[in-house]
């Protein structure tokens, strides 16, 4: 009972840390998009954002980490430490291009071809499986079914429009006015495809944080040279996109506010309960919750700008609820029947006098892993 208690609630901090990160994670779509509009350079911001990031980590990664253990980087760990920090800036980069260019809902609805590509390519290379022939298998993929078709049905059916928190017709008008003015001066293909291509690279970054942390198994020490590593390469970029210093420059306002929040919450707290729930459930696990992005980031906008909440948008919350419960459901049973597994695995019958001694060899080459 009290180890069944111990896996419930080291199961809850997981759960509990990707509810985080996805909150975070909407305080800097939204304050991201505002910034953005009114002319923040994406590449300023992303170097800002990397250089508080590792601030934040580096006494953590000192005091857990680099004080305790003898730290050996050999090329292999620079190698997929840069590759890791440039899909960083690049996923990044063309999410804030892709936001400035749309909304923030809009923006947000493409998070969620995430955990489906991320779930594909960990099943093509074998770091996941499907499992089909089990129930766990089976509920565990359906979930995962369900969490992007709630984010379809609320990216494409609208419906009925409801009203929550403080309304009038009139903000509410000028509101829409100016959403259209600055629609009609959007480039909406351009940051549709950005936001695609987006999505895509990001489904990688779950990937590559398997093989680092092979290499590297330090979440702060990771997380930080990470940051330092995408604040070079930002500015490098940054640099041959635009050299005036106007661009560069930070003043008191909005813009100082969301580079601080990005940099700590959206950033280093979010790198580093990402490695984490990656290093305890598996590469596809974080990505399933993208899907709550969306349903707080309407939220949000509802409470705080008075848009209106659709019926697509409940039908796709539904859906993106049911489909998340499910997978983590399949997911939590496929990891204990694994476990079992394993144990009775490792619980070998005593050897009887008359095995072989072929069949001893093999009995303990299993056993002890040689």
């Amino acid at each position: 009972m009290d180890l069944g208690f111990k896996k419930w609630f080291k199961w809850s901090q997981v759960v509990l840390a990707m509810l985080m990160v996805q909150v975070f994670s909407t305080g800097m779509q939204v304050l991201s998009r505002v910034v953005l509009v009114k002319g923040t350079f994406v590449f300023a911001l992303i170097t800002y954002r990397n250089v508080v990031a590792a601030l934040c980590v580096a006494p953590l990664a000192y005091y857990f980490e680099i004080r305790d253990h003898e730290m050996k980087f050999d090329w292999q760990v620079w190698f997929w430490l840069f590759v890791n920090a440039l899909n960083v800036v690049g996923t990044t980069g063309l999410f804030y291009y892709g936001l400035k260019d749309t909304t923030a809902t809009y923006a947000t609805n493409f998070l969620n071809l995430i955990p489906i590509v991320t779930f594909v390519v960990s099943v093509i290379t074998r770091m996941e499986r499907l499992r089909l022939g089990t129930k766990p298998g089976k509920v565990k993929t359906i979930g995962a079914l369900l969490c992007v078709s709630g984010a379809i049905v609320t990216g494409l059916y609208k419906g009925k429009e409801f009203f929550i928190g403080h309304h009038h017709d009139e903000s509410l008008s000028g509101h829409n006015n100016s959403s259209s003015a600055m629609a009609s001066h959007s480039h909406w293909a351009r940051g549709t495809i950005l936001l695609v291509v987006s999505s895509l690279a990001y489904s990688s970054w779950f990937i590559v944080q398997v093989k680092l942390q092979k290499l590297l198994p330090y979440v702060y020490l990771s997380t930080m040279l990470t940051c330092i590593l995408s604040s070079f390469q930002s500015v490098l970029l940054g640099l041959c996109l635009n050299t005036d210093s106007i661009a560069w420059s930070l003043g008191w306002n909005l813009q100082l506010v969301t580079v601080i929040y990005s940099g700590i919450l959206a950033t280093a707290v979010n790198l580093c309960l990402l490695s984490w729930a990656i290093s305890v459930q598996g590469p596809t696990y974080p990505p399933m919750f993208n899907p709550l992005a969306l349903i707080f980031v309407a939220f949000l906008e509802a409470l705080t700008l008075g848009e209106p909440i659709t019926v697509g948008t409940l039908m796709g919350v539904v859906l993106i609820i049911f489909g998340l419960y499910s997978f983590l459901w399949g997911k939590r049973k496929e990891i204990k029947s694994l476990s079992q597994q394993k144990v009775g695995f490792h619980e070998v019958e005593p050897v009887n006098s008359n095995t072989q001694l072929g069949e001893k060899s093999q009995t303990c080459t299993v056993d002890f892993g040689h």
